[in-house]
């Protein structure tokens, strides 16, 4: 269940998703869920469970079952995305391996069963119906507007990106065999019912996806079946299967994942480079040549008791340090995540409106959840000094077509500024509206460059 799914080969068909796509909703369906804000959409998701109780007792901790018997919101689940979606899909151009899977568990192991090329609705269902065949559906939030209504509000929430898949699976069958993922697990049961089987983490919070055999993974620690309207958590690491009870109804399933390399030691590696270059600046130590012929030792004492000390220095200078060089993971974080939510065309994602800001303006950042300020080196000096910028990067522009399919290519988009302009930044971040006269800057022209700046990029606006 990765984060960005890299597909293999899919054929001589395959070409990328069309930029405009038509809707595939049910209409007529009232939403269960509160989108006031992405904490009232959070805790309207794992409802009657308290946001505090779930991070104090479950998040990457232990499973969290939620069993309701609620009319409305079995039947909002079901608007999310239905087995009779994948023909109107179809139809305007899905690809094996791309767009969809076909698979199943047999003997324990995971059988693909995809063609090559371009996916067709007749040749799923028949798949579905006499190979008793998993049909996985790779980021229904491309498709399907509630689904990037949600996924958008969670990626604000968790700061994190957001991904998903669904899992369509006949009665009797099974489509995977035991694993665990590395990401944090969501389950909404859309359709019919899916017998569940949870299992101890080998590897609790695991930083990969790994198959388990059935020998490895002894009893289960939890055994229920969800039924529409249900929600079930797990953290990473933990080992699960599931399988649709025989019958005639299948079941479908939204699996909601984030958190997918987001832990400490993630930050840490993206971080101590950018220390490591700013500490070399000031200290000899660091520049020094290392000594002759070390990369052809094989004993290593000597060198890990001097990057001991090495690191050692670097805590000391940590503390002191006021910005970080640009983390990588803030810059994929906010190229890679959903655009917001918006009904139409959304021109004002991409055309600045209202009045334009002068000196005796007052203004505030709008889409302040689909903003990041970063210090980075600037990328375009050809000299040899390296000059730190201030980066304001944004979504507002980004492409809910190619989210989390990590083939496709994406860019940055935002604004560089001189780091002397930081100062100013944080005021406006952190004001719920400022003056721009009020503004850290030396002159009343570099105030009102840098907020005519961040309206044109359509990230403030005037009150």
């Amino acid at each position: 269940m990765p984060k960005k799914a890299k597909p293999a080969g899919t054929g001589k068909e395959e070409r990328p998703v069309p930029r405009k796509q038509a809707k595939v909703e049910a209409a007529g369906v009232p939403s269960t869920l509160n989108f006031d804000s992405p904490g009232s959409l959070f805790e309207s998701l794992i409802s009657p469970i308290k946001t505090e109780t779930f991070f104090k007792e479950f998040w990457e901790q232990k499973p969290l079952l939620i069993q309701r018997d609620d009319p409305a919101l079995a039947t909002y689940y079901r608007s999310l995305f239905r087995l009779t979606d994948l023909k109107s899909l179809c139809s305007r151009g899905v690809y094996y391996g791309r767009d969809v899977n076909v698979c199943r568990c047999v003997s324990g192991k995971k059988k693909v069963l995809n063609k090559d090329g371009k996916a067709h609705f007749l040749q799923l269902r028949k798949d579905f119906d006499q190979k008793r065949a998993t049909i996985q559906f790779h980021q229904p939030q491309r498709f399907k507007d509630e689904l990037w209504r949600i996924q958008e509000k969670l990626e604000c929430y968790f700061g994190s990106l957001v991904g998903s898949n669904v899992y369509i699976t006949p009665a009797g069958s099974q489509g995977l065999p035991p694993h665990y993922d590395d990401v944090e697990v969501f389950i909404l049961q859309l359709e019919g019912e899916k017998h569940w089987r949870l299992y101890h983490p080998t590897v609790p919070l695991a930083r990969e996806y790994s198959l388990e055999t059935e020998d490895r993974i002894g009893k289960p620690t939890h055994e229920f079946t969800l039924k529409p309207g249900d929600l079930l958590y797990f953290p990473r690491g933990t080992i699960h299967q599931a399988d649709t009870p025989p019958g005639l109804a299948h079941s479908t399933h939204v699996t909601i994942s984030t958190y997918q390399n987001s832990s400490w030691g993630d930050f840490l590696l993206d971080t101590i480079s950018g220390l490591v270059f700013d500490t070399a600046k000031e200290d000899m130590e660091l520049r020094a040549g290392l000594p002759r012929q070390l990369l052809l030792q094989v004993e290593t004492t000597t060198v890990t008791t001097r990057l001991s000390g090495f690191l050692r220095m670097l805590a000391d200078q940590l503390e002191g340090t006021k910005e970080l060089l640009s983390s990588d993971m803030k810059k994929d974080f906010v190229m890679n995540r959903l655009p917001p939510y918006y009904v139409g065309d959304g021109p004002e994602l991409s055309t600045p409106g209202g009045m334009l800001p002068q000196l005796d303006s007052t203004v505030r950042f709008q889409f302040k959840e689909h903003i990041i300020l970063t210090v980075g080196l600037a990328q375009d000096r050809s000299d040899e000094t390296q000059e730190k910028m201030v980066y304001v990067y944004h979504s507002l522009r980004n492409r809910r077509e190619t989210h989390m399919m990590g083939n496709e290519e994406t860019e940055a988009h935002g604004l560089r500024f001189p780091l002397s302009h930081m100062d100013a930044l944080k005021q406006i971040w952190n004001s719920s509206a400022i003056s721009v006269k009020d503004l850290k800057l030396p002159t009343d022209e570099e105030k009102e460059s840098l907020v005519l700046s961040l309206w044109t990029e359509c990230l403030i606006q005037v009150v």
